[in-house]
């Protein structure tokens, strides 16, 4: 065989390689491997994180203020870039092509900002005609409109929302996206009890009626437990453990979620 045919079959051989890499990263609807975000000044964000997210299902992340549930958030939703690893979001490489990734997402961070002096109406129209066009805008608009049920607020300046009021809207426009792939931190704060039960059965319709995967962070325990397949447990950047609740009650003998976690933080320390 003369170097050019070798040449030729060794490039097909990395071709097909890498198609069967991108085939099997689309059965995951997150895939992170050995992610690591460090601040500086040192400070470790998320270190060495193996994330695998299932198309299809309700993932949950926990852990304490400062473990990295947001800083993994924002790295997958292209918002963060992170120091090291890889990231890919059905397949896409969410580093390297980051508007390709966000075509596949929508995002609800803690803290959703607003534009004060819009009108609730305005806002979700405005927010999802970056998405969409014509027939499909006006479908997407009403849809958020049913979602929010602000009534009549929702012609009123949105500077004279309460937080609860900014939240729910800011749910209607993600929601309403309807995205393969919905990442949300903590998407019932600053809810009372009543909308926080409404949200919870929002997110297990959408994710079932639509098939829409979610990616969500609480330090709501019940919560996570009520709404996700999966649980992953973060403490100081690292993933210690993961599994159904049901799994990770079995492993440690915890009653609920809250217990698990207990145990698991104290057999890391």
């Amino acid at each position: 065989m003369d170097s050019t045919a070798e040449e030729t079959l060794i490039t097909l051989g990395n071709v097909l390689v890498l198609l069967n890499t991108r085939v099997w990263l689309l059965d995951f609807a997150v895939y992170t491997k050995a992610l690591t975000k460090i601040y500086s000044g040192g400070s470790i964000g998320v270190k060495d994180l193996d994330l695998r997210v299932s198309s299809g299902e309700i993932y949950g992340l926990i852990g304490p203020n400062g473990s990295g549930k947001t800083t993994t958030l924002r790295i997958i939703a292209t918002l963060l870039k992170p120091t090291s690893g890889e990231v890919y979001v059905y397949g896409v490489d969410a580093v390297r092509n980051p508007l390709e990734a966000r075509r596949l997402m929508n995002y609800l961070p803690e803290e959703a900002g607003a534009y004060r002096d819009l009108s609730g109406l305005d806002f979700i129209r405005f927010m999802l005609s970056v998405r969409f066009s014509g027939r499909r805008l006006e479908e997407a608009v009403g849809e958020a409109i049913d979602i929010a049920d602000l009534g009549r607020d929702l012609n009123r300046p949105i500077r004279g929302y309460s937080k609860g009021m900014k939240r729910i809207l800011a749910l209607s426009v993600v929601l309403a996206s309807r995205p393969r792939l919905l990442v949300l931190d903590e998407p019932t704060s600053g809810l009372d009890v009543e909308r926080s039960i409404y949200v919870r059965n929002l997110i297990k319709r959408y994710n079932r009626e639509y098939n829409i995967t979610v990616l969500l962070s609480s330090h709501n325990m019940l919560e996570v437990e009520y709404l996700c397949s999966r649980v992953g447990i973060l403490y100081r950047g690292r993933l210690l453990a993961e599994g159904t609740v049901e799994e990770l009650k079995s492993r440690v003998g915890g009653v609920n979620l809250e217990e698990v976690f207990v145990k698991i933080k104290g057999e890391s320390s």
